[in-house]
């Protein structure tokens, strides 16, 4: 682990991942960029319910969706948003910066289907989760087949974002753009409690239906090239399998963050750390007996996650001052992400 370059005193973190060590509720606070009919352009507005974002933002009009993203997101267990309203040809890159400041955010979504906006939104929540303001981003578009799903994946290859497909219709059966489907869909991360518990089958309020069925084949492809699909059975719609569109390291495929909920994991394992030990060593001295109550805490903490199974194991804890820095204390640990089930194989030997 390289020293620390900030000077501002805090607990930092960094992570990764690899293929090789992997092994065999509160509700999150949900960020919204979307046009609406009224509402403040320039700052956050905090809503506690569907009729409260209708008092701020008011009813959707002719290419508006705020009111009905909030009712969406409200619908499938959120508690709490935090929304800017993007006024007609404004900036969205100007909504993700306003919300990329915001400390409690855990998933963002917003009302465009076009790529350059969902990339921005892409860069804003990689900058604020490096400044330890951890988030995913939820997206969705609007008529696209599978190979153009697939290509937007691609163009977005984030593990923090999760593009949604395909288009959806509504309670009365009228087609809606795959934002409304991203909306539903955040609304269900954000009110999981546990980041393990994979998307599988999760029933998604207020929506009606799928515009297009898949095939298997086609669902294979999907989850291969990046894209969360969904499905409708006996009127209930559903994702078939949480995805992010993470599918490339440096060109090469790579499937370490493919499921959703290994980033959900990583984004409550370190935090719940780095809160714990800011929390408890904000003025002390970088002696060996600190050390030693700092990996202490820290193994505490991964106990607790091992406990709730939302990690399988970790490893070695290692507290060490920094060579080139006194001041600093390098903490490093592994820990292998519990896995969600998506198959069960059956093989019956049956004598006659």
């Amino acid at each position: 682990m390289s020293s620390i370059v900030h000077e501002r005193p805090g607990v930092y973190s960094s992570y990764d991942a690899s293929m090789l060590v992997r092994r065999g509720t509160a509700s999150k606070v949900v960020g919204v960029a979307a046009q609406a009919a009224q509402g403040d352009t320039d700052q956050v507005t905090l809503v506690t319910s569907y009729e409260g974002g209708l008092a701020a933002f008011g009813a959707d009009e002719e290419g508006q969706a705020m009111a009905e993203l909030l009712r969406l997101l409200f619908l499938n267990g959120v508690t709490a948003v935090r929304a800017v309203r993007v006024a007609d040809g404004g900036s969205y890159g100007d909504a993700f910066d306003l919300l990329s400041m915001e400390e409690d955010i855990q998933v963002v979504v917003c009302d465009s289907g076009e790529l350059t906006v969902q990339q921005l939104l892409r860069t804003s929540l990689e900058s604020a989760s490096a400044a330890r303001r951890e988030r995913i981003g939820v997206v969705g578009s609007s008529g696209e087949d599978v190979s153009a799903l697939i290509t937007r994946a691609e163009g977005l290859n984030s593990e923090r974002m999760v593009l949604v497909g395909p288009d959806v219709t509504d309670e009365g059966g009228e087609a809606r753009s795959g934002v409304f489907a991203a909306a539903a869909v955040a609304g269900v991360i954000a009110a999981s409690g546990d980041p393990a518990v994979p998307l599988n089958g999760v029933e998604l309020q207020g929506l009606g239906g799928v515009g297009v069925r898949y095939s298997d084949n086609d669902i294979d492809l999907l989850v291969r090239g990046g894209v969360t699909p969904l499905e409708a059975v006996g009127g209930v719609v559903s994702p078939v399998r949480g995805i992010t569109t993470r599918t490339k390291t440096g060109g090469s495929a790579d499937a370490t963050w493919r499921e959703l909920t290994t980033i959900l994991i990583v984004d409550d394992v370190i935090p719940a750390v780095r809160s714990a030990l800011r929390s408890r060593f904000t003025r002390t001295k970088n002696t060996l007996q600190t050390r030693g109550a700092i990996r202490s805490q820290v193994i505490v903490e991964l106990e607790n996650k091992v406990a709730a199974q939302i990690i399988d194991s970790y490893g070695e804890v290692s507290v060490e001052a920094d060579s080139v820095d006194p001041t600093v204390c390098l903490v490093e640990f592994s820990f292998a992400v519990s896995h969600g089930l998506n198959q069960i194989y059956l093989t019956a030997h049956i004598t006659v």
